[in-house]
């Protein structure tokens, strides 16, 4: 699918409000107190210093101000429920709007039902913000057991390209960013982006929006020695133990990772 998600230039933004689940929580790349950063609050960053107009006494980063609502583990509907109408209430210049993952990788879903509710709340956001900036899925070709889900998240991923065209929404394409396909561009769980993939998905937002950025997203990654086949299987096996166990048990037990966890950031405050 071609990349055509990098020449959008919009107008000044003095206010950016994330919303989604753990990928926008920043889930995988910790802060010094140990609460995520995460790609979201990176880019916040990369807003600030290039987009707001200084103003005297109000900080380093001028009237930028920042809100972040995601909270991990969160379905589509709760999203809907939960954090919408507070990015409605907030009303920034711009939303970005990543949901469905979390829907679309259990059993049984049907990515066309769950990409017909998220146009629902795009059709709702974009009625109060002044820009929404949908999210794209990954391609998990390389993902153990998402690979065997690849064709529903490319299929949500289509219906997510189209409902950007009818909206005039800018696309923050995630299939296309080749660097996160490589194993260091995620945490050890590899269901989370590690600190660098993070970072690499930040420098694709704000190319969304035409801003200049100091490094290439899509940059080589360093070489590195070839593993042999015991030390792959090595650590799919302590993957399995540590990560996958635990996320299916949680499954069956109908709990998520996101039980009694609030947003990070759930007022538009300066950076």
């Amino acid at each position: 699918m071609a990349d055509d998600s990098r020449n959008t230039r919009r107008g000044i933004i003095g206010s950016y409000a994330a919303i989604g689940d753990s990928f926008t929580e920043g889930v995988g790349d910790p802060g010094p107190d140990g609460r995520p950063l995460g790609w979201a609050d990176r880019f916040a960053v990369i807003l600030a210093d290039q987009l707001t107009v200084p103003a005297a006494a109000a900080g380093p980063h001028g009237n930028f101000r920042y809100a972040n609502l995601a909270v991990r583990g969160r379905l589509l509907d709760q999203i809907v429920e939960e954090q919408v109408p507070r990015a409605k209430e907030l009303a920034p210049d711009l939303v970005s709007f990543c949901a469905g993952g979390n829907d679309i990788i259990r059993p049984g879903s049907d990515p066309d039902d769950v990409a017909e509710r998220f146009e629902r709340a795009v059709a709702e956001l974009t009625r109060v913000v002044g820009t929404v900036m949908v999210t794209t899925g990954f391609d998990t070709r390389h993902v153990p057991v998402l690979r065997h889900l690849r064709g529903k998240i490319a299929t949500y991923t289509a219906h997510v390209r189209s409902i950007a065209d009818r909206y005039d929404c800018p696309v923050l394409d995630l299939w296309s960013l080749r660097s996160v396909q490589d194993r260091r561009a995620w945490d050890d769980d590899r269901l989370h982006l590690s600190p660098e993939g993070h970072t690499r998905v930040a420098l694709r937002a704000a190319q969304v929006l035409g801003l200049d950025v100091p490094a290439d997203p899509d940059q080589v990654w360093p070489p590195q020695a070839q593993r042999r086949t015991f030390e792959v299987r090595r650590d799919d096996i302590h993957w399995a133990r540590e990560y996958l166990v635990p996320w299916i048990g949680r499954r069956l037990r109908g709990e998520s990772s996101g039980d009694h966890v609030e947003a990070k950031r759930p007022d538009l405050l300066p950076l």
